[in-house]
């Protein structure tokens, strides 16, 4: 199958207006990246990463320096107008829209840049609106919307030309859980419905990219540091396994350290509750069934059980060094 986006060798330096205003700055640095068709793909980094940068080449924005970049099998320098065609994007906070139009008349009027018949574009922006829960709003200034409607109605301008690709910068960036929420589950219900377009999403939060991304690239000072399914990801993080368990009384909780697997034991009793909580640090998972019997045969009941893994955000900070935020 042809990629949906495909970098080779991709790179971007921003020269200085003047030579004497400072040195130039590598955005991109041989970035090499394919992303295939009907993957959520995600792009996880810090402020100035590159990820708006790579965004930025492959939406036809901007030149890269050197190296290649491929859009639907298009060439990104010389076949730009043919691209965007089969593209979109979405900025999180942007600006978009004539403040003195509606709502439907801002989306109708972006599709009409792409040549969209009007009978089904109205049908569409009605459609959509009901979906992203705006249908009320559609008669209303932009300018009187709030934020979180503002940017529904951003998103629903990036997927009503309905294209190939989309690209996500950041699209829930600074909203509330109800407006994150729509945004989020719209993007999942399109891809199934439509299996072999594309989603390229840039985030700042992990919970999402871990959640939605079918694979995440990890990207700082310009390069693709990982790239693999969020699963695999964690994997790479060489972390103990904590596990916590509340148990009803024991009579001998000392001897739970024994076992296969266990690194370190700890346990406190809560005599008002009638409990005994445990906390296994584990090498690996070898013993947990053997301590869960114990725990069984000593009568004790198992009142809560938790397991604490490597996070996408332990993998982030091992690899980048810091934090997104």
């Amino acid at each position: 199958m042809e990629a949906a986006v495909e970098t080779k060798s991709l790179s971007r330096v921003f020269e200085p207006k003047k030579k004497k205003e400072g040195k130039s700055v590598t955005a991109l640095d041989s970035v090499d990246l394919r992303i295939e068709g009907g993957e959520l793909f995600g792009l996880l980094g810090p402020n100035g990463a590159g990820k708006t940068t790579l965004l930025k080449i492959l939406s036809t924005l901007l030149l890269p320096t050197s190296g290649k970049a491929y859009v639907a099998g298009l060439d990104v320098e010389s076949q730009f107008s043919a691209i965007r065609q089969k593209i979109n994007m979405v900025s999180g906070g942007e600006i978009s829209g004539y403040g003195l139009l509606t709502v439907k008349e801002n989306l109708w009027m972006f599709s009409q840049f792409y040549g969209i018949k009007s009978k089904v574009a109205l049908q569409r922006i009605d459609e959509m609106l009901k979906d992203f829960g705006l249908s009320e709003k559609k008669d209303a200034k932009v300018r009187t919307l709030s934020t979180g409607e503002r940017q529904k109605m951003n998103v629903i301008r990036g997927f009503i030309t309905d294209p190939d690709i989309i690209f996500l910068d950041e699209p829930t960036l600074g909203l509330d859980v109800n407006a994150s929420r729509v945004i989020r589950s719209y993007m999942i219900d399109w891809l199934k419905d439509h299996p072999t377009k594309t989603v390229v999403l840039t985030t700042h939060y992990m919970v999402e990219a871990d959640e939605l991304c079918d694979r995440i690239a990890i990207i700082d000072n310009g390069r693709i540091l990982a790239c693999d399914t969020p699963e695999r990801l964690k994997k790479m993080v060489k972390m103990n396994t904590t596990l916590s368990m509340d148990v009803t009384r024991l009579k001998d909780a000392a001897v739970l350290g024994s076992f296969s697997g266990v690194e370190n034991f700890t346990f406190t009793e809560d005599g008002d509750k009638g409990l005994t909580r445990l906390r296994f640090v584990m090498r690996d998972e070898s013993g947990v069934s053997d301590i869960i019997s114990a725990v069984l045969s000593q009568g004790s009941r198992i009142e809560s059980l938790q397991k604490t893994e490597p996070t996408l955000e332990d993998v982030f900070i091992k690899m980048v060094g810091k934090g997104l935020e």
